[in-house]
């Protein structure tokens, strides 16, 4: 390991730290929190962490296993020594699989609501939660914990319709959300929309139709409305009669790499889904130009 020791989760000559962020921005009113290196074995995952699915962590066991963990975990205090995570859930168990025996953390002392608060505003500020994600955190904080919708909004700095609208989708049935996820429907706009219909048959429908015609939220309406049928083509307005062709969805590319201050995004207006060599490609010639115009200037 190029740095630090590979049983421990902080870089040497690194002092324990965080950026400006929801950390900052919570303990100011919930006191600041100490510093400390934990025993991974002594900390557990919080069962209300919205997170559902941590995804591919490859990349980042191998930025911990160079680099150790840059930005400490938050956990609070529980009986008999142990620690709950409050958020760095990815971290956690990257640090695992990395074969690390302690991990930076900072102690929090904060109630099961606020450290939900936490957990919820660490990844709605990274946008990396799914849909289904985000409305089941916020109904864990109505529910559990008795948040008015508005309640919900002050705490994650969001509107209270954006709160009500995110709600709406935990009307779709759990097999309807598998439909939604396999067919990667995941815009919350669209699931709005198939949120609206009441019969489960009628939403599979819709999602078939949003796969095979590629359809955007406004001539998803019109389907959901009955202004049209699924295969009809969407009517061109004057302003674009040379392409009466339906509206389509482009492929959209995305990459989001762990604890870096950027995302990439690709968007591809193809008929079928691009293979990952047509997506290097893509990168490739974009690497070309940029060097080329970097030589140029």
């Amino acid at each position: 390991m190029a740095a630090g020791s590979p049983q421990r989760g902080l870089p040497e000559k690194r002092r324990m730290r965080h950026d400006r962020h929801y950390v900052d921005e919570l303990t100011q009113r919930m006191g600041e929190g100490i510093g400390r290196m934990v025993r991974i074995t002594v900390i557990t995952s919080n069962q209300d962490q919205p997170r559902s699915n941590l995804g591919d962590l490859s990349d980042l066991v191998n930025s911990i296993e160079v680099h150790g963990i840059l930005e400490p975990l938050l956990v609070r205090k529980r009986e008999g020594g142990q620690y709950e995570l409050v958020s760095g859930e990815r971290r956690f168990h990257a640090a695992m699989q990395a074969g690390l025996t302690e991990v930076p953390c900072i102690e929090l002392e904060v109630s099961d609501e606020h450290a939900l608060e936490i957990a919820l505003i660490e990844n709605l500020q990274r946008e990396d939660l799914s849909a289904f994600e985000e409305a089941e955190g916020f109904q864990t904080l109505i529910g559990k914990y008795g948040y008015t919708h508005q309640q919900v909004a002050e705490a994650v700095g969001r509107s209270r319709v954006t709160i009500t609208e995110s709600l709406k989708i935990l009307s779709i049935p759990p097999e309807i959300r598998s439909a939604c996820r396999h067919a990667d429907i995941t815009a919350k706009g669209i699931l709005l929309e198939i949120a609206r219909v009441q019969d489960p048959k009628t939403m599979n429908e819709l999602i078939r139709a949003i796969v095979e015609e590629r359809l955007d939220r406004a001539a998803l309406r019109e389907l959901r409305k009955g202004d049209r049928s699924p295969g009809d083509e969407v009517e061109a307005t004057p302003a674009i009669q040379e392409n009466p062709s339906p509206k389509m969805r482009p492929f959209v590319w995305k990459y989001q790499p762990e604890n870096k201050p950027f995302r990439v995004a690709l968007s591809f207006a193809t008929e079928k889904e691009p293979e990952p060599y047509e997506v290097i490609a893509a990168l490739e010639e974009l690497l070309a130009e940029l060097r080329g115009n970097l030589s140029q200037s």
